[in-house]
């Protein structure tokens, strides 16, 4: 008796989980933001028609990149480059500022050009590195995709945004070494990823603070460590099944970015463990599957690809749940479909619809292996029916 699956295949398995996400996201930030829209904005709908609409055309872009050949994008790769870089630059000169930062453009709607230069980071990197691993050959550092992500990271980092130039580097870094890198490079690298991680953290005053106030947040609940210490406290008042939608009291003006960073600890107070439990789950499960993706892939192309976007999306996941639960300091990651942010969701739903092109073109590969084998036994079964036929005299 054959076992029924809760999935046809590991394609189906990631559209449906990423949907669940994106449903328990969009409750959240409902719940998470309409005091802060009613109070300021006089709509206390404001925030969800702009999640909506982010959604909507975030799931065009995923439809999209799952139609059309992963492998066709190759030829994209440096207009994708130029592209973001030269968005990146203008963040420089024309950037919309907020708190401090200056990390948008408005061009109709509020872009953010960082979240685009993840993705590219990814795609760079596994076209290099794919005909490395189909030919069996070492990569090496000294490589166009890795002084173009340099690049975008130093521009980003001017913005300024640590945390997003991290994972824009980190996530090129981590595919070279998957790839396999020459020792001395390997050990080169993690000596220049140290020594920078130290340098840059203490180079800026605000920096060093972030690191105190992650140590010990108590000791600076008046100030950096206001967010963690909120957080902290939403997180622990949720209990086992929380205080009920929209009866969390974190989001009545005690934390901040209580929509956007800080999301999930109003989901933590209002859906308790048992709701946060359910994101890890789908979060460990969209590893699962795409690692199984990424493990089945026709090409090495599409095993790099599959592998960046599945360690972009669940990366940036973990990063954010140990932010707001203290173990990382506050560094500005979203919770990929659970935060609000519209160019971070669009851009992960068209990376989630690459990666389901990339399981496409292996199950398609596995039919038409598994046909082979019918085909090739026909000739040889005809011939055994010809002998077994006795010639009429």
């Amino acid at each position: 008796m054959q076992k029924s699956k809760l999935w046809v295949n590991n394609n189906e398995a990631v559209f449906f989980i990423v949907l669940l996400l994106a449903i328990i996201g969009t409750v959240n930030i409902f719940s998470a933001s309409f005091i802060l829209a009613g109070q300021l904005l006089n709509d206390s709908y404001f925030f969800l028609k702009r999640h909506l609409m982010s959604f909507a055309l975030g799931f065009v872009a995923m439809l999209i990149a799952i139609r059309i050949d992963y492998r066709k994008i190759r030829g994209l790769l440096l207009p994708l480059a130029a592209v973001t870089i030269g968005l990146l630059i203008a963040v420089k000169f024309v950037g919309i500022e907020a708190n401090g930062a200056r990390r948008w453009l408005n061009i109709g709607f509020q872009f953010q050009p960082s979240e685009l230069a993840k993705i590219m980071a990814i795609v760079l990197s596994a076209s290099y590195l794919g005909p490395k691993i189909d030919r069996n050959r070492k990569a090496t550092l000294m490589s166009m995709p890795v002084l173009l992500t340099l690049i975008s990271g130093v521009l980003v980092l001017k913005q300024p945004d640590m945390g997003t130039a991290t994972i824009i580097v980190a996530s090129c870094m981590v595919l070279y070494i998957v790839a396999g890198l020459p020792r001395m490079q390997l050990y080169f690298l993690s000596v220049i990823s140290m020594l920078g991680a130290v340098y840059l953290t203490y180079a800026a005053a605000y920096r060093a603070e972030r690191i105190s106030a992650w140590i010990n947040p108590w000791a600076f609940q008046d100030s950096t460590g206001y967010q963690t210490v909120q957080s902290l406290l939403a997180i622990g008042s949720g209990g086992f099944f929380g205080t009920g939608l929209g009866m969390g009291a974190s989001k009545f003006y005690y934390l901040p970015e209580a929509h956007t960073d800080f999301a999930f600890a109003v989901l933590c107070q209002e859906m308790g463990f048992a709701g946060a439990a359910v994101v890890l789950l789908l979060l460990g499960a969209l590893a699962c599957y795409g690692g199984q993706i990424a493990r089945t892939a026709p090409d090495g192309f599409g095993k790099m690809l599959a592998m960046g976007i599945t360690m972009l999306v669940v990366g940036q996941g973990l990063a954010n749940i140990a932010m707001v639960s203290g173990l990382l300091p506050v560094i500005g990651v979203p919770l990929p479909f659970i935060s609000f942010g519209g160019t971070s969701l669009i851009i992960n739903m068209a990376s989630i619809g690459l990666l389901i092109n990339v399981g496409r073109k292996a199950v398609q590969g596995t039919s038409r292996t598994s046909e082979q084998p019918e085909r090739a036994k026909s000739p040889n079964l005809a011939r055994r029916r010809l002998r077994l036929v006795k010639p009429e005299v």
